[in-house]
């Protein structure tokens, strides 16, 4: 069992920024791609960021492209979402999850997958 933990979330004007930590349990952290995920109100869950185990390799979505940076330190296993030009569409829940690979450079994407998730922490940017 891998336990994630989101901390970072809180209340931030449009054009502000904030960063989210991902804490994760034990020490298999470097086992595992990670990547962050946000759900609106009423919204289906969306696929943000990933990052590859070895924390060279990432992939955005469109919507966060140039403004989000998914980052990893595998020593401290956690794992970052910088989260610059915030706007109020980007206010959700966002989640961490952890994605088990033997390929140290694969960055998953969208879909099915993820083997463990955090609780969640709330984002809410206000115009």
């Amino acid at each position: 069992q891998v336990r994630l933990v989101e901390s970072g979330g809180g209340l931030v004007q449009a054009g502000g920024s904030l960063r989210l930590s991902c804490a994760a349990s034990g020490r298999t952290f470097s086992n595992y791609a990670m990547g962050w995920f946000r759900q609106a109100p009423g919204k289906e869950r969306e696929f943000n960021a990933a990052i590859s185990r070895s924390g060279g390799n990432t992939y955005y979505a469109d919507s966060v492209k140039g403004r989000f940076t998914i980052s990893r330190d595998n020593a401290k296993n956690t794992v970052y979402l910088q989260m610059n030009t915030l706007k109020p569409e980007d206010t959700a829940v966002y989640y961490c999850a952890a994605y088990y690979t033997r390929d140290y450079y694969y960055t998953p994407q969208a879909g099915p997958g993820y083997d463990y998730w955090g609780q969640g922490t709330q984002v809410t940017v206000s115009s």
